[in-house]
């Protein structure tokens, strides 16, 4: 049998959780591999937190890259993933998502004749106004193992031309994390206690991406949708603030009213914590749509597209967009929803899923 050894890259907090089950199994069968770090989250908050929660290995590597341009940060991680590859040369690469540590470690990787494989693959929102949306197709496009959380994103990837023996429609990692850490959380997180919170009396938000804190009147408008959604509902509403977005709100010298509670960013097992005894979920995530669904919290999306078409089917998710009177219809309309769904990510077996594949390969 050949000897295989692989490189997991991430570079963010969604990566390091969507990446958790599997470096798990991966420990767990005794696999030889090491993490790739880029850094792309800079901070210690941000960051290395998660790794300490989670009780994941640290990585081999740490590329200190942090934040700039897209084209400085991409062009830094290239330079600096492609030394540690020649140096490891791994059989494979695993990369998830769609940030800028996917886009160069796939780019790297497939250059060097090293097998790609991308977890969360086909994932489409079809806006190319949104750096993720490049970084995903281009990943999947240079790709030998695909891993689409649904039948959905195998259509999408048939659709391009990607070879069907590539594609392996696993569910979502996400669901592995969140069935083997939530209980975790309720037992170690005392951030509703902190922030004196009972279950279903605040409503929690996060609001981070470029296309909407980059732009002072979309930002403004989030923000006056949340104080209407707090004067109806009149309860707290919790803003673990993104470092970005705090730096726009000042730039922009945006007002936030006080009944609007920024705090600072948190970690993993109490954002988990708080998000399962929330009352209403307000977002521009990505991956917390697909939590809130599993966990069969409501979700109301602060953009106009959704990469996770299956929380729109299953009504667990509305697109709200920034239009403040529009965010507070879809959080009327969802809090009346009977908050029941089937969730369409998988049964928590992704990561042994994927192992198994990439094992037999």
């Amino acid at each position: 049998m050949i000897h295989k050894k692989y490189a997991i890259i991430l570079g963010t907090r969604p990566e390091i959780i969507k990446l958790y089950s599997l470096i798990k199994t991966f420990q767990n069968n005794r696999e030889d591999f090491i993490i790739i770090h880029t850094n792309q989250h800079y901070s210690e908050d941000m960051d290395r937190i998660f790794f300490n929660e989670l009780d994941i290995p640290s990585p081999a590597y740490n590329l200190h890259v942090g934040s700039g341009t897209h084209g400085r940060q991409t062009g830094l991680m290239l330079e600096r993933i492609e030394k540690v590859l020649h140096k490891e040369r791994p059989y494979c690469v695993f990369v998830q998502g769609d940030t800028n540590t996917v886009l160069a470690g796939s780019l790297v990787a497939s250059k060097m004749q090293i097998k790609v494989a991308h977890v969360e693959a086909g994932l489409r929102s079809y806006d190319r106004q949104m750096p993720e949306e490049i970084n995903r197709i281009m990943a999947d496009h240079v790709s030998d193992f695909l891993f689409p959380p649904t039948v959905k994103q195998k259509k999408i990837l048939l659709s391009e031309n990607i070879s069907k023996e590539k594609i392996h429609v696993v569910g979502n990692t996400i669901v592995d994390a969140v069935y083997l850490i939530k209980e975790i959380a309720q037992k170690k997180s005392t951030i509703l206690n902190k922030l004196g919170l009972t279950r279903s009396n605040y409503i929690l938000v996060t609001a981070h991406r470029q296309e909407n804190v980059d732009y002072e009147d979309k930002l403004e408008n989030i923000i006056k949708g949340l104080e209407l959604v707090c004067k109806k509902f009149n309860m707290k509403v919790i803003y673990p603030i993104h470092p970005r977005a705090m730096k726009m709100l000042k730039s922009f010298k945006i007002r936030v009213n006080e009944s609007i509670i920024l705090i600072d960013p948190i970690g993993y097992l109490d954002m988990l914590n708080m998000l399962q005894n929330c009352r209403l979920l307000l977002t521009d995530s990505g991956g917390l749509q697909e939590e809130s669904c599993i966990l069969n919290i409501p979700c109301i999306t602060l953009r106009e597209n959704t990469e996770r078409p299956e929380t729109l089917s299953v009504k667990s998710n509305m697109l709200a967009g920034t239009d403040p009177k529009r965010i507070l219809e879809c959080a009327i309309a969802m809090d009346n929803n009977k908050k029941k769904w089937e969730n369409p990510f998988g049964n928590g077996k992704t990561a042994e899923k994927i192992h198994s594949i990439i094992s037999k390969a």
